[in-house]
């Protein structure tokens, strides 16, 4: 090799050799059993010439740091983590060459001596220069390059070992490494005239500079040392080998669902990493990028697995490819009236952060002028702060700028893809991704390429915003935390339902219901993921006493992007919370009739909370069970239709009675008959009082524009005044004394040609009522399958002819499937596309 192929950007020779070279982390060298996995994965490749750069065992590194610095503040700790250190290499020396192993035991006693010898005079000197560390730190990859040559040696494959201290020449600079191509090139030739092995195992980090001193390439180093080579050997590929599959759409331990990506463009891996994906450092890629030379992440220990290739070009699909998260940072805002039109303020700014030796992860400045603000690493924070206040010092005292306002807990999240450019509609998705799970956007930045935009947000809410962003992108599924109130005959049927539904909703919607918690009126279970398998027995073991408050903190310490709290409890406290609920960004579903027919106050409370907060409020089944009665209505309404009535049976019991009655059974007796098949609620008063019907009025008044109250509605019970008090028993035991009066009732208005009917009437200009009347006997009403409710729009468009909704109106499996129906409308509502 002669110095006219030294630079990173020579072309390949059509008929040179495939040459690859792989790198391996340190987890990849953790001990002799992965050495042993590494070269057998070696042997493995038809390769005609392999490279294999290497790092340090895992934990080394930081070892050999340690005990350098322990040496130099006259701590004898030091020499207790030096054997450590020295006897873990031993150890995989006897147990990758047995009895074979002297020569290289041998071999690393005479390192250790050297280091230890170096320690001691750190010891003696009582301080770490620079150069003692880099050449300290560097001698973990030194090991582990000869551990692993003289395995495949003793395997009996000829194989060189290579120490980048020997050949590769670097210049530190303000922006980093820079490697001296020419000389490390003929550094390299003169090597291989000695070594023309086919199989060469290198060194990682570690280098030398101009003036010949040991130096290191920084942290990352080694795979920079794995790119390094590969344009010094002018390799075909560049595999570099850890302990992920390849590179994620985003960090698994914040997005268990992040996907692994096949194809990355060097500029997206470049977004990627910058905001602190586990990607190959954008150092590392340079000359790769110089020479258009692929880079395949791979995972050592799943080597079958394809991972993910970085080249010039990648397959685009999406608009977004990844998103990342940096943490740890702050914002500062410098605002005032004396920067509008002000050349040189940017300068100024920059400047004395450089001064301050501040690194600047994003800007952001509006085109008023007004105010420009950064983002720094948290640590920076103070420093940077204290550089502006000084560098603005005569702008403060007269007033031409206002403030250098520093805000902490900052995390930045960036969404990379080559897919966005030209493509409208991306960052609206990013934005309404966010503003759904409730996340507060405090600064925007994006560049022109529009490869990345990058929002910088609360940390407190930075995972949900992850999750939220990640799956508005459609790269992980739409996934709620589901907290469900009043388990029993509505509520156990949606578990159910849910359960049953769940596998086919992931698969072809993407959506994700998580059953977090569940709760009764005396208990509640909360489940750590998810309440799956069997959610009777989970809650048939709960201990814990039903608190609301805590129940509703553990959906939404899930930091999942969206949190729906289904309530099929029918209790008015639970419905005293819905308004607080929606504040706080958490969907409502129910059907429970309590909020929507309650008191005006509670319900115009819950009403503007969901239209605060974004989060959706629900009730479709608190009329009519499973039909569409309330989304009909609503129809009509937002399309600027104009309701003059509303007339209906809304009563699936009350319907079966009077369906059934005609006199060859007695009232009181068809009433034992509703109960005894569950068609009542356990006490059948419920029922014959009228109440739920007027509630189920007063709900579609109010949706309707008509804000009516229950006290509005003349009510017509069937219950005998005698018999309101006391028992279940009591009241059927005396039920039958009522009988003679639907006789009579029954009989007059068959007289008429008529049958009875309980209806619920709301009519344009007199009072809203419920109660038994006549109607003929070709009527609507008159004609209904036993539990069938029916609802009847008399509006500006259906005058003449109204518009009706009918259908079975009661049952838990109906209601259930309402209530089911609305959570996956507010699914919809947040993205998800059924």
């Amino acid at each position: 090799m002669s110095s006219a192929h030294a630079s990173p950007s020579a072309p390949l020779s059509p008929a040179a050799p495939r040459t690859v070279v792989h790198k391996f982390g340190g987890t990849s060298v953790a001990d002799a059993s992965r050495y042993r996995h590494v070269a057998q994965l070696l042997l493995a490749r038809a390769e005609s010439r392999q490279v294999t750069v290497v790092s340090a065992m895992k934990g080394v590194t930081d070892a050999l740091i340690d005990m350098a610095g322990q040496a130099a503040a006259g701590r004898p700790e030091w020499r207790e983590l030096w054997h450590e250190t020295r006897a873990r290499h031993r150890g995989a020396a006897v147990a990758l060459l047995g009895e074979h192993a002297g020569a290289l035991i041998e071999w690393l006693d005479r390192q250790f001596e050297q280091l230890g010898e170096i320690l001691a005079a750190l010891a003696v000197i009582g301080e770490l220069p620079r150069e003692v560390l880099d050449r300290v730190q560097g001698l973990g990859e030194v090991y582990s390059a000869q551990l692993l040559g003289e395995h495949l040696r003793a395997l009996g494959e000829p194989c060189a070992v290579l120490d980048a201290r020997e050949v590769l020449v670097v210049n530190r600079g303000e922006l980093g490494v820079d490697v001296d191509w020419g000389v490390s090139a003929e550094r390299l030739a003169q090597w291989r005239q000695a070594q023309p092995h086919a199989r060469v195992v290198a060194t990682g980090f570690v280098a030398r500079d101009r003036a010949g001193r040991v130096t290191t390439l920084g942290r990352n180093g080694s795979d920079y040392s794995g790119a390094i080579f590969a344009a010094l050997f002018e390799a075909d590929e560049l595999h570099i080998w850890t302990d992920v599959d390849g590179v994620l759409s985003a960090d698994p331990r914040v997005v268990p669902e992040a996907v692994q990506l096949e194809t990355l463009s060097y500029d997206e891996a470049c977004e990627l990493a910058y905001f602190g994906a586990k990607v190959v450092h954008p150092q590392t890629m340079s000359p790769a990028i110089e020479r258009g030379l692929p880079i395949i992440i791979r995972n050592t220990f799943q080597p079958e697995h394809p991972g993910t290739r970085i080249s010039a070009s990648s397959h685009v699909g999406g608009p977004i490819k990844g998103l990342t998260l940096s943490p740890n940072l702050s914002i500062l805002n410098l605002e005032g009236t004396g920067l509008i039109g002000v050349p040189g303020t940017a300068e100024r700014v920059f400047a004395a952060l450089r001064n301050a030796r501040v690194s600047v992860v994003m800007i952001s400045q509006g085109s008023s002028e007004h105010s420009i603000c950064c983002v720094v690493r948290e640590e920076e924070s103070a420093r940077a702060q204290e550089a502006l206040l000084l560098a603005f010092t005569h702008e403060l005292a007269v007033g031409q700028v206002q403030r250098v306002q520093l805000t902490s807990g900052v995390s930045v999240l960036a969404a990379v893809g080559d897919g966005m450019a030209g493509q409208p509609g991306v960052a609206a998705r990013l934005f309404e991704s966010l503003g759904r799970a409730q996340v507060n956007i405090l600064a925007i930045a994006q560049g022109s390429s529009e490869r990345n935009i990058s929002v910088a947000i609360d940390s407190a809410h930075a995972t949900r915003a992850l999750r939220a962003a990640h799956a508005g992108f459609w790269l992980s599924p739409q996934t709620f935390a589901v907290g469900v109130i009043g388990p029993g005959n509505v509520g156990a049927a949606l578990l159910e339902q849910l359960g049953a539904a769940q596998p086919q909703l992931l698969a072809k919607a993407n959506l994700d219901l998580r059953v977090r918690a569940i709760a009764s009126r005396s208990r509640m279970c909360l489940a750590e993921r998810t309440l799956d398998g069997d959610w009777r027995a989970a809650f048939a073991g709960a201990r814990e006493a039903t608190d609301l408050d805590r129940f509703t903190a553990h959906l939404l310490d899930a930091n999942l992007p969206h949190a729906v709290i289904i309530d099929c409890s029918g209790s008015a406290d639970v419905a005293d919370r819905y308004a607080d609920w929606l504040a706080a960004g958490i969907h409502v579903v129910t059907p429970n009739k309590q909020a929507g027919a309650g008191p005006l106050g509670r319900y115009r409370a819950i009403q503007q909370a969901a239209a605060g907060s974004g989060a959706r409020f629900r009730y479709e089944a608190t009329v009519g069970a499973g039909l569409p009665v309330i989304t009909t209505l609503r129809d009509l309404v937002d399309t600027g239709d104009r309701v003059t009535s509303i007339e209906g049976i809304f009563s699936g019991t009350l319907a079966w009675l009077f369906n059934k009655y005609d006199g060859a059974l007695p009232f009181s007796e068809l009433v034992a008959q509703a109960k005894a098949m569950g068609y009542t609620e356990p006490d059948p008063r419920d029922d014959l009082s009228g109440i739920d019907v007027a509630r189920k009025l007063v709900i579609l008044a109010r949706e309707a524009g008509r804000e009516l109250s229950l006290e509005d509605v003349a009510v017509e019970s069937l219950v005998p005044d005698a018999l309101r008090e006391g028992g279940i028993d009591a009241f059927m035991a005396g039920l039958p004394e009522v009988d003679a009066l639907f006789a009579r009732r029954l009989a007059e208005a068959r007289e008429r040609g008529n049958v009875l009917r309980y209806v619920a009437q709301l009519p344009p200009d007199s009072a809203p009522s419920v109660g038994l009347v006549e109607v003929p006997a070709d009527h609507a009403f008159a004609n209904l399958h036993l539990t069938d409710n029916i609802v009847q729009f008399t509006t500006g468009r259906y005058c003449q002819n109204p518009l009706v909704v009918q259908g079975p109106g009661a049952g838990p499996e109906v209601t259930a499937a309402g209530v089911f129906a609305d959570l996956l409308r507010v699914a919809v509502g947040e993205g998800t596309r059924l």
